[in-house]
């Protein structure tokens, strides 16, 4: 587990040399492994979807587009947007995914390479940084899985949030300026 610095990282300091603070753990190791976000957004809806899983294969890839495909009736056509992580580019080895998505009218776009400002979700990623992991220090993948569950439960019901607005719009027009 990673403690994340932020502003309610710790108690504010009462006085010179403050003892009592608590001291941040050291992560040199993960002797329990990390856990990945697999993460969808609709931007139909402006509506963001997750599973936090212990490995982040082609299996569990595949797993999540049937997910997302099951999120929509049958007729109508998805287009589901890739990066460039291994699994997903391995359709040219290894085509269950693509026949999955021939069979289940989805279709696969994937972001240029060095291009991940392109991908909406991105700033979506901020949001959830910003509002579920920004200073905290969670002992075990299970909290900090719950945490990020509740987040965006939590997001999903204030889409109109003007905070949540102000921070995802602060990251669209920095992952912008990055380009230009």
């Amino acid at each position: 587990m990673q403690p994340h610095p932020g502003k309610q990282w710790a108690p504010a300091a009462s006085g010179k040399g403050d003892q009592d603070r608590p001291r941040r753990r050291a992560t040199y190791t993960r002797p329990h492994g990390v856990r990945h976000l697999l993460a969808g957004y609709d931007l139909s809806t402006d509506r963001l979807y997750g599973h936090v899983k212990i490995r982040k294969g082609r299996t569990e890839s595949l797993s999540f587009c049937r997910y997302l495909r099951s999120l929509h009736p049958a007729d109508v056509r998805i287009a589901i947007v890739l990066d460039n992580f291994s699994p997903h580019l391995s359709t040219k080895t290894d085509d269950r995914v693509g026949q999955w998505a021939a069979a289940n009218n989805v279709e696969l776009a994937y972001v240029p390479f060095y291009g991940s400002w392109l991908n909406r979700i991105e700033a979506q990623f901020t949001a959830l940084r910003y509002f579920a992991l920004d200073g905290t220090d969670h002992e075990t993948h299970r909290e900090q899985a719950s945490m990020i569950r509740r987040y965006i439960a939590w997001r999903n019901r204030h889409i109109t949030d003007p905070t949540l607005r102000k921070v995802v719009r602060r990251a669209e027009t920095i992952k912008r300026a990055k380009v230009a």
